[in-house]
């Protein structure tokens, strides 16, 4: 994408587009709209009167297909890149271990919350109030961590990573999704 390009902001409703890796800063922004709306999804099915297979269907497919990826995007890439870039004044370790506590959590509840959204699809039956409550809890880590990413983490990226750290994060992004690199150009373009 050229400079003088500009995406607008998604919706969340979908994936990512994949275009956007050319910033990888800026994909991940967007994969964090994704990840609050399909929290509003997650919470919608723990609230309602009835189960909406359609919802349940909208969540499993999300953290099957996206989430994991997303994950090691930060972790095996973004996170060590900060910790290398960062001065001590930015006290981003600790703020890493925060994220990584709620990521952790989360993925701890994940495989309970992936069970329990396929029986009820298997079944035809609705969520117990116990599974609503795993629901809102695994919702609510996600959420933490993305408060704590977009607050803290994603602007001293954009601070203090080069773009050589961007140029390689975007490669492992994209070889993560199984696409081809982008060709290199020169700086004037």
């Amino acid at each position: 994408m050229k400079p003088s390009e500009t995406v607008t902001r998604g919706s969340g409703d979908k994936p990512t587009s994949p275009s956007l890796l050319a910033n990888p800063l800026d994909f991940i922004s967007e994969d964090h709209l994704r990840e609050r709306q399909i929290c509003a999804v997650i919470d919608a099915l723990a609230t309602a009167d009835a189960f909406n297979r359609q919802k349940a269907t909208t969540v499993l497919r999300f953290v099957n297909e996206e989430l994991n990826v997303h994950l090691r995007d930060e972790a095996e890439d973004l996170f060590p890149l900060l910790a290398r870039r960062c001065t001590e004044e930015d006290a981003i370790e600790g703020a890493i271990d925060r994220i990584r506590a709620d990521q952790d959590e989360a993925m701890r509840l994940l495989p309970e919350v992936r069970a329990m959204l396929a029986g009820c699809l298997d079944r035809g039956a609705d969520l117990s109030a116990k599974e609503r409550g795993v629901l809102s809890r695994f919702a609510g880590h996600v959420r933490r961590h993305l408060v704590a990413e977009n607050a803290i983490l994603l602007p001293i990226a954009r601070a203090r990573l080069t773009r050589a750290d961007l140029r390689i994060l975007s490669k492992h992004m994209r070889s993560r999704r199984g696409l081809p690199d982008f060709p290199e150009t020169t700086d004037a373009e």
